[in-house]
């Protein structure tokens, strides 16, 4: 029994330890990864979703939880003004089902 426990507090960690939990800085070379939010979905690698609790974001699958403090965050992001200066390009989502990859080969930045 103590085996289970232990095996399933650890899971329960590993998963919260790998969510998506992002901080917007306020300058560029803070940042892990530069965004740029385009207007229209077919345009994004990443369609994003705003989760409202940490415990809602899953592995780098677009649901994002904006922390309140950068030493909280998996990922440092700032948003730029032009989209070719963006590493990363999202489009957010009204849904939770929407949310996911559309650029598999940019899947990276977020691990």
């Amino acid at each position: 029994m103590k085996k289970l426990i232990l095996i399933i507090s650890l899971l329960f960690v590993f998963t919260i330890a790998n969510a998506q939990k992002v901080y917007s800085v306020d300058y560029e070379n803070q940042a892990d990864v530069k965004v740029f939010v385009v207007n229209y979905e077919n345009q994004a690698d990443l369609k994003v979703y705003k989760v409202k609790y940490e415990n809602q974001a899953d592995n780098n699958d677009g649901k994002w939880f904006f922390t309140q403090y950068s030493n909280s965050a998996k990922k440092k992001i700032y948003f730029v003004k032009y989209e070719n200066q963006a590493d990363l390009k999202i489009y957010f989502v009204d849904y939770e089902n929407q949310a996911g990859w559309r650029n598999n080969s940019k899947k990276h930045l977020m691990y």
